[in-house]
């Protein structure tokens, strides 16, 4: 006890005159001043850089303390392996040299081993670079993010580590990266549980981590959480959009044969299932409850999702914009009911004051003359403010082809009722001059050269563009045939809202019975054109054309008909077409219908030698489905015959079906009439064709498409729908390219004639339509 009591005053006397002496020394040192502070060993670090993260400074006090934290710091940097301090009296003060050892420069990071990821996808993981200092604790998070990343992707047993060589004589270091991939973890089965609403089959579909097929024998199905945490989140926002308000979903994952295989269990609490109890309106003075309440999507009763509860609030907006009353507010909110099973929804709506067009500002039309713009308007000033003219206004606009965007936006005025419209424009190009070759099942190998101008001015040096009106001069120069054609069109002549174009060309065709020519053709001619707008749904046009025809080269086992039709003609006629076309756009159209009636006259009273008489009806009718998918039904029926002089129609102007803009599956022109001696096809005075076609956006520029087409021709009108008509069925597809539409189709013929081949067949061409 002596002992141990000895020791311990030992030690205590030990520690007090320790604490005294470093005492004695810090009271010293305050006594020293800072004369200078050095630098020494850095090289690729700046002296202003660790100048900046010391605190002791020339002037002031000596402090033991602070050249400790100093140092500190200066490690903190991750730029140094050494830093040490050297203390030199320096007369009544003290020089403090820094002294360091750089950690060295990377100059070359190389990453092997990754086969499945490309190399810019892992570099983008890893944070070290070139031409920065070595950090091992920075390779080490580095690698560790690399097999994260892999593992998210399903590869649970990659490995990635590093190595580092230096030359110390140059401080420079080389870092390799190396990765062992390993293979990709697979999921044996997919469970999914508590899902009493929807069944598994819908649920997966959902999903986009799949199931192994066949138990995995033919396609193995590969793991990836990052998805499987996104159908996750898919499954939630369905559930939710279904009025499961408080569902709930999430998975387990269960690893075995050494982590090469998993389960996947997706866990779903759907909860309750709220549906829309009352809908209250509060606000609405000028417009009852009821005529509201018709614009809106989802009613009381109805399965209660907040994108629907939002819809109706933008309903409602656009009811009051329709009207007028641009500047209505309305402001959804909802009410649980816990207990119930039911979500309320109330609309607090500011109707504000009925809103008049005071001006139309344009803005964003650098090419295009403003005129052209204010003339596709509905709307005027001093009208009030009318949504459904508005939107007409826009497609209008659109249809010009100009524009490949227009917004609206309001102006407040000086005066609370008068608001002006900003109609903005971002212009396309309208421009063209472009050549090329390609391949058609109508023409086969075809070459073409073409200047076009859909927005060309006339008058407008030196630019000739911005007045609306559309010049095309192209040539086409084929394996069969060559087509010149220069066309003009003023859609406002003089300003005034009457169309005017002509159109010059020059056809030659030459004989080719995989197309269903069974002679050389010759044509030179001219069209006018003159036409009105009556509504904006309504147009009527005239057309007059004048026509060379020379028929040659007929096959010589042809009838005595068929040869009789070698030969120079000339057509005159005069051709009225009235059209109603409600579309939403021209191009591509989503909705609407268009409507035509054609009716033609030639003869010799117009300085032709053919008299014959044509009666044309074609309808297109398009139908938004979802998701931008599109059905479009379309009919198209015509009757020709001769009359004065004439014995017959001349073959040029009969009707032809068959390839691929009318009966696709048949071979070009080959449904109809044939030459008894030949074959060749004749072609016939009554028509018959139709169809449906259901569109899919697949890609930006790209859709796929499925369809059905029928039709026939007949001999004469007398033989109008005798007999069978033909049907065809296929798929499609639609790419849009600088040049034009294309198609692409296969249509398989579903009941030709007898003895002929039930093959399908491919048709591609760059067309729409009839």
């Amino acid at each position: 006890m002596k002992r141990l009591v000895s020791g311990i005053v030992a030690v205590v006397f030990i520690f007090a005159g320790t604490c005294l002496f470093a005492q004695e020394n810090e009271q010293d040192s305050k006594r020293m001043v800072v004369t200078s502070v050095d630098l020494e060993g850095n090289k690729a670090v700046s002296s202003t850089t660790v100048l900046s993260k010391v605190k002791t400074k020339r002037g002031m006090r000596f402090s033991q303390n602070i050249l400790n934290e100093d140092i500190k710091r200066l490690y903190a940097t991750g730029y140094f392996t050494d830093v040490t301090v050297d203390l030199k009296d320096d007369n009544d003060g003290v020089r403090v040299l820094f002294v360091f050892k750089e950690k060295p420069l990377v100059k070359k990071i190389v990453i092997t081993g990754n086969k499945i990821f490309r190399l810019n996808k892992i570099k983008a993981l890893i944070s070290a670079k070139e031409n920065a200092m070595l950090d091992r604790r920075q390779l080490k998070a580095d690698t560790e993010a690399v097999e994260k990343f892999y593992f998210n992707k399903g590869y649970t047993s990659t490995k990635a580590d590093y190595d580092v060589k230096t030359d110390e004589s140059l401080n420079e270091a080389e870092v390799s990266i190396w990765i062992d991939e390993g293979k990709k973890l697979r999921i044996k089965r997919i469970f999914i549980e508590g899902n009493r609403t929807f069944g598994d089959k819908a649920i997966s579909k959902m999903m986009a981590t799949r199931r192994p097929s066949f138990m995995g024998i033919f396609k193995k199905s590969a793991f990836d959480e990052e998805t499987l945490k996104d159908d996750v989140d898919r499954l939630k926002a369905f559930y939710n959009h279904e009025g499961f308000l408080d569902a709930k979903v999430d998975y387990e994952l269960k690893y075995f044969e050494k982590k090469k295989r998993i389960y996947v269990t997706v866990s779903i609490d759907e909860g309750k299932r709220y549906y829309i109890g009352a809908i209250a309106l509060n606000g609405n003075k000028i417009f009852s409850s009821a005529d509201i309440e018709k614009s809106l999507d989802i009613k009381r009763g109805d399965v209660f999702n907040r994108e629907g509860a939002g819809r109706n609030a933008l309903n409602i907006q656009k009811f009051y914009y329709d009207r007028g009353y641009v500047s209505a507010e309305v402001i959804p909110s909802t009410v649980f009911d816990r207990n119930g099973d039911s979500m309320s929804i109330a609309y607090a709506i500011k109707e504000n004051e009925l809103a008049y067009l005071n001006k139309v500002d344009i803005i964003g039309n650098t090419r295009t003359k403003d005129v052209i713009i204010r003339r596709e308007m509905r709307i005027a000033p001093g009208e009030k403010f009318d949504g459904e003219k508005l939107r007409r206004s826009k497609e209008r606009l659109y249809n010009l082809g100009f524009f490949e965007e227009v917004t609206y936006d309001t102006r407040s005025t000086d005066k609370p009722d008068k608001k002006d419209l900003v109609v903005s424009v971002k212009e396309t190009k309208t421009g063209e001059f472009s050549f090329g070759g390609g391949f058609s099942s109508v023409d086969k190998m075809l070459g073409f050269v073409e200047i076009k101008q859909r927005n060309f001015d006339i008058l407008g040096w030196p630019t000739f563009t911005g007045a609306g009106q559309d010049l095309t001069l192209r040539g086409e120069f084929g394996s069969i045939n060559k087509n010149y054609r220069l066309a003009f069109t003023d859609p406002w002549v003089f300003g005034y809202p009457y169309l005017f174009g002509f159109d010059l060309f020059q056809l030659t065709r030459e004989r080719s019975t995989d197309v269903g020519y069974a002679y050389d053709e010759g044509r030179a001619g001219s069209i006018l054109r003159v036409g009105k707008e009556y509504t904006d749904y309504f147009r009527a046009d005239t057309y007059y054309r004048f026509e060379q025809i020379d028929i040659s080269s007929v096959s010589e086992n042809a009838s005595s008909a068929l040869k009789a039709e070698e030969g120079n003609n000339t057509i005159s006629s005069l051709k009225l077409q009235l059209t109603r076309d409600t579309r939403d756009n021209v191009y591509t159209p989503s909705k609407g219908y268009i409507l035509s009636g054609i009716a033609e006259g030639a003869g010799s009273m117009l300085g032709g030698d053919k008299d014959f008489y044509r009666y044309i009806g074609s309808g297109n009718i398009y139908f938004d489905m979802h998701s931008k998918n599109v059905l479009e039904l379309k009919l198209k029926a015509g009757i020709v015959e001769e009359y004065g002089d004439s014995s017959s129609v001349p073959i040029y102007e009969r009707f032809f079906a068959g390839g691929a803009n009318t009966i696709r599956g048949y071979r070009e022109r080959r449904v109809g009439p044939t030459d008894p001696a030949s074959g060749d096809p004749v072609g016939g005075g009554a028509l018959l064709i139709g169809g449906a076609e259901y569109t899919v956006p697949l890609l930006q520029s790209f859709k796929g498409a499925v369809f059905y087409d029928f039709g026939e021709v007949w001999s004469t009108t007398g033989d109008f729908l005798k007999g069978d008509i033909k049907n065809s069925a296929g798929l499609g597809v639609r790419i849009k390219t600088p040049i034009g539409p294309v198609k692409l189709d296969y249509g398989v013929p579903i009941n030709p004639d007898n003895g002929k081949s039930r093959s399908g067949r491919f048709h591609f061409n760059m067309t729409r339509g009839f």
